[in-house]
């Protein structure tokens, strides 16, 4: 179990806007943003560096840099985890495609050795289970096959509260190198600026994992 803590509505600022926003039909809010990854993907290929599981060690550490994407609804009221994991989805020989979790909480050698065992268990499992606390997660997909400028993606009913974090393919434009990166969450839990904040955070892990 992963820790985590309750938020004072009290003192919550965005009270009546968690309030508003719950009651949606559809209460997520989503962008997609061209991210440029042209250093990083240098040092990557220099490096000889897996290329899905560097970017998901930098966008799943990025994430958890955001206090409010690590915030989850919970009996009405709000919760931060200390720290979320990564369930990603991982294509199968068949067609379909199984789930893995991740901690990238660890030096980015040793993520990816634990990343590419990981993998391995979860393929020879095929699962679809999330685990013991699937509220814990970031839902995190990737589309290597197309570049693209939106994605619409299913969601259950009643709401989660989970973010989901997607990327396509990388693409040249202006001599850089960019990838589309979306970011899908709970309205009721963040805003744009906090969406911003992730993008920031983002761009800020690729380039330390470019000094490495």
């Amino acid at each position: 179990m992963i820790n985590y803590k309750w938020i004072s509505m009290d003192t919550y600022a965005r009270k009546d806007h968690f309030a508003y926003f719950k009651e949606m039909g559809y209460p997520y809010v989503g962008i997609t943003v061209d991210v440029d990854i042209t250093d990083w993907l240098s040092a990557v290929k220099e490096r000889r560096l897996p290329f899905f599981h560097s970017f998901l060690y930098a966008a799943a550490a990025a994430a958890n840099e955001v206090p409010q994407l690590r915030q989850r609804i919970k009996e009405d009221g709000i919760i931060e985890y200390e720290k979320c994991l990564s369930s990603y989805t991982v294509a199968l020989e068949n067609g379909t495609y199984c789930y893995c979790t991740l901690d990238t909480r660890q030096p980015l050698e040793q993520f990816l050795v634990y990343a590419a065992i990981e993998q391995e268990k979860a393929v020879m499992q095929a699962g679809m289970d999330d685990g013991e606390d699937a509220d814990a997660l970031f839902f995190i997909s990737s589309l290597p096959w197309l570049t693209y400028r939106s994605v619409i993606q299913p969601v259950p009913f009643p709401a989660d509260s989970n973010p989901r974090i997607t990327w396509g393919k990388y693409f040249t434009s202006e001599q850089k190198v960019r990838i589309p990166v979306s970011l899908l969450c709970h309205h009721a839990l963040v805003d744009g600026v906090h969406m911003s904040y992730f993008y920031e955070q983002l761009d800020r892990k690729l380039y330390e994992m470019c000094k490495f």
